[in-house]
């Protein structure tokens, strides 16, 4: 094997720019950029000729070589964020963008983002506004609170909370409240950022009045009840109630926070599920100041939620750190729109995708995947295919232990091994996501629209094959 043979037969960077396709590119893109891709894609082929001991694939290289610039040219012309095909079943996977939008809510933002709008201005008085008021009294009509804003995330919520409440004094807390976020990110260490001080009461599984009584000082500045969403304590266990809590707090003049992570605005066990404790809940039970996230069970888009008492919600709007967190006009247009549907509870479910998929009957999933089983079969898929039972689940730190029953499309490939198939499918022109269990894949059609059935398909036929 003559490597120096192989590097003498590389084409000439000025042979390359007079190729027809190169010319395209260039026309097409930039010369810049087609430069660029032409001195990556020529280093990459003589490290791989260095390293390569077979002549016949080396000299296959460097055939490929106009046709692997053209394809890091389109790429790096081509959006990294794209949207994909969730099959997994997990309803709010935070990995693909936890709550979907409907089409309908976001064609009306778009409409909004893609000119001027009245985010800060009030259209009656012709004058400054403020990015809260277009879903203030709205969610407050819904939960019973007096006031409410919100902030970019309910991490950035509870900090904003405690820094306004709470900076330079003491917050007690259960430590069988003391949550991970997610991604190393920690109650404790949001607390720390505020510049509040935290005071654990109470042990891991159980947490008793008094402890919240005698842990009281003159340095306390509120007490801060945290709901455990993305996880559960079962067994010999013992808590204390927010209402509980609230005489207590009363009689020190202490306001009462509570965090509720995955914020749920309609009783979920009416539809089969576990009860969710709701924000009316806890507003009727006398919190001061509740937050929640946006995007998970609420079904809207990432933010921090902040609902209560007016006097500390005015204290928050005037917190310098809430410029910083602020929430932008995407999402103070989204929030109203999936905030009006919840003045309906039945609209609520048909038209917000997050609460939909929760609530649908089985019988419904079941007709979804021999629809799909169908459309796949039509299309002539080198694979066996059939409908199978399996459990989806709610995902987004969401009422961990809850499980339903839903079905998936399990798909056997003949002509390629399911690790590679599952490997392909992540790089299709629309990504699908799949699970993989027992050397076969599965597509949850809980967590598939009906309308990407047929793409599906036909995307799939271009990896598996036709029988």
């Amino acid at each position: 094997m003559n490597k120096n043979l192989l590097y003498r037969s590389i084409p000439k960077v000025d042979i390359l720019l007079a190729d027809e396709k190169i010319q395209e590119l260039i026309e097409r893109f930039s010369r810049e950029t087609v430069m660029e891709a032409i001195h990556t894609e020529m280093a990459n082929l003589r490290a791989y000729i260095g390293s390569c001991n077979d002549e016949e694939q080396a000299k296959e290289q460097i055939r490929m070589l106009k046709s692997n610039i053209e394809r890091v040219v389109s790429a790096m012309h081509t959006p990294n964020m794209r949207g994909v095909i969730n099959g997994t079943g997990t309803i709010l996977h935070t990995n693909l963008g936890r709550a979907p939008i409907s089409p309908e809510h976001m064609k009306r933002v778009a409409e909004i983002a893609t000119g001027y709008s009245n985010l800060e201005y009030n259209l009656e008085a012709g004058k400054r506004g403020e990015r809260y008021s277009h879903f203030e009294k709205l969610i407050c009509r819904i939960t019973g609170a007096e006031a409410a804003m919100a902030v970019n995330n309910n991490a950035a919520s509870v900090m904003l909370i405690l820094s306004s409440l709470a900076k330079g004094g003491e917050v007690v807390v259960s430590r069988g409240e003391l949550v991970e976020i997610g991604g190393k990110f920690r109650i404790p260490d949001v607390m720390e950022q505020s510049g509040a001080t935290l005071v654990e009461v109470g042990t891991t599984n159980k947490t008793h009045y008094d402890d919240y009584e005698n842990a009281i000082t003159e340095d306390t500045k509120a007490l801060l009840k945290v709901h455990t969403s993305n996880y559960r304590i079962v067994g010999f266990t013992d808590h204390v109630e927010i209402d509980e809590l609230i005489p207590l707090a009363k009689a020190h003049d202490l306001p009462v926070v509570e965090d509720l992570g995955s914020g749920v605005l309609i009783d979920l066990a009416n539809y089969g599920l576990t009860h969710e404790p709701t924000v009316q809940e806890s507003i009727a039970k006398g919190a001061d100041v509740v937050c929640f996230s946006g995007d998970k069970l609420l079904g809207g888009p990432q933010a921090g939620i902040i609902i209560g008492k007016k006097k500390y919600i005015d204290m928050m709007k005037k917190n310098q750190l809430t410029r910083a967190l602020r929430i932008d006009k995407f999402t103070a247009a989204t929030l109203e729109l999936v905030l009006m549907e919840y003045l309906s509870e039945e609209k609520a479910i048909k038209n917000i995708p997050v609460l939909r998929m929760i609530t649908m009957p089985l019988s419904e999933v079941t007709k979804e995947a021999k629809s799909l089983v169908r459309t796949l079969r039509q299309a002539g898929l080198a694979a066996k295919i059939q409908a199978v039972p399996c459990e989806s689940q709610i995902g987004g730190g969401s009422l961990p232990l809850e499980r339903i029953p839903s079905r998936a499309v399990a798909i056997h490939p003949e002509k390629i091994s399911v690790p590679e198939l599952e490997e392909k499918m992540r790089h299709l022109p629309v990504p699908i996501i799949p699970r993989t269990v027992n050397d076969t894949i599965l597509l949850d059609v809980r967590t598939i629209e009906h309308r990407y059935f047929k793409l599906i398909a036909e995307q799939l036929k271009s990896l598996i094959g036709e029988k």
